[in-house]
């Protein structure tokens, strides 16, 4: 094995050693209760706790008042959809949202299904895109909430979502997105995009793993998630995991000062990688819109191969990616976002999800198109599927 790249930084990132730096001092040095504000101790935690608030409000142009800080991205999409629905069942029972959307989001509108709430399943087209226009018909009189993510974990779309708030509030409808992948990538404006509710995680913008905050707009109706102390404003309660609130703002932080920079470097990774498989491995399919496309995101189908076949094979040349989300890449099943887009479940059996950082040179990108034209072809020729298509043209094997 000549070389380790990491290429699956949609399913988590490294911590940055800034971030790590900032939280050391929560662990050893400033270790109080945020709660007891009547010593220095306490009082230092809570200064981390406002001062990682004001982060990342500045980084959405929200104020203060509006972040949440949670265990992470699900536990977001959680209380916005239940807190929205039960808080509101008076006004009405009906949610929109969409096909692709992460489990975090679809499960739980299953679940609230079960307590008389009903959900429209928004269609999307070959991109991932969703129709603006079925979105309107979607709308009833007894809709309460839109819930419609950012960008795809998957293929990594990016939705109309300014046009979409603008939607949601000429009809007095609630407005959530699940943002966790966005964050850091794209551009957020919760006031110009009309943004109600929004879902972020720290571990997909290099922090640490177990937090993540919700944004809500002051005036909207949502019922508290964890009921026990005061903490969060009485909303969340529990004592805050205060080493992981700084790490996460200290980690808005570097990605609002680097953001220009970082996504000019991403983006020319990933349409040189783009590009390196189109051109030297056939039959592909490129999933996801190819411009309207997270800046790190590539997610191609092989057709005639499986996913998991080459993740093994990517492994052994020291390659790390992915075959589907990685809340779901132990299944055998096709992913639900490929399917929604229109594939067959042969082509959507053979997908591969790269996600690049800026730790990755073009040199890396050659390499793994070199890696992928090779493990391609040598998995074709053992393929009964590829090997029957041949016969049918008349192809020699």
């Amino acid at each position: 094995m000549s070389k380790k790249l990491y290429l699956d930084n949609a399913a988590t990132t490294r911590v940055k050693k800034e971030v790590v730096e900032e939280m050391r001092q929560y662990f050893d040095e400033y270790y109080g209760n945020p709660s007891s504000s009547l010593y220095e101790l306490g009082r230092k935690s809570k200064e981390a706790i406002e001062n990682a608030r004001k982060q990342v409000a500045d980084f959405l142009n929200a104020d203060e008042k509006e972040i949440y800080f949670t265990a992470g991205g699900s536990e977001s999409d959680n209380w916005a959809v239940k807190g929205v629905a039960f808080a509101n069942k008076n006004k009405g029972n009906h949610i929109i949202t969409t096909k692709i959307e992460h489990h975090a989001i679809l499960h739980t509108c299953e679940y609230l299904e079960k307590f008389g709430f009903e959900t429209t399943y928004l269609d999307v087209d070959k991109y991932g895109m969703i129709d603006l226009e079925k979105l309107k018909e979607a709308i009833r009189p007894e809709t309460i909430l839109i819930s419609i993510m950012y960008a795809n974990n998957e293929i990594g779309t990016i939705q109309p979502i300014e046009q979409i708030g603008e939607i949601a509030q000429e009809h007095g409808i609630i407005f959530h997105t699940d943002a966790v992948q966005a964050l850091g990538s794209v551009k957020i404006d919760v006031k110009k995009q009309h943004i109600d509710l929004l879902s972020m995680s720290a571990h997909k913008i290099g922090g640490p793993k177990g937090v993540g905050g919700m944004f809500i707009r002051k005036g909207v109706k949502i019922d508290n998630f964890i009921h026990g102390g005061g903490q969060e404003r009485g909303r969340r309660a529990g004592t805050e995991g205060v080493q992981n609130i700084a790490g996460f703002g200290k980690a808005v932080e570097i990605a609002e000062r680097d953001f220009d920079k970082h996504i000019a470097r991403l983006t020319e990774l990933r349409d040189r990688l783009i590009e390196g498989i189109k051109t030297n491995i056939p039959d592909v399919v490129l999933n996801g819109h190819p411009t309207m496309r997270l800046p790190n995101n590539v997610n191609f189908s092989y057709k005639y191969v499986e996913g998991e076949s080459i993740l093994l094979l990517l492994d052994m040349e020291g390659i790390s990616a992915s075959s589907g989300s990685a809340c779901t890449s132990g299944s055998l099943d096709p992913s639900h976002v490929l399917l929604a887009t229109g594939l067959d479940h042969g082509t959507a059996h053979g997908s591969i999800r790269f996600s690049i950082s800026e730790e990755i040179t073009e040199e890396d990108i050659d390499y793994t198109v070199e890696t992928m034209k090779n493990i391609i072809s040598k998995l074709r020729m053992m393929s009964p599927i590829k090997n029957d298509e041949d016969l049918k043209k008349g192809n020699s094997l």
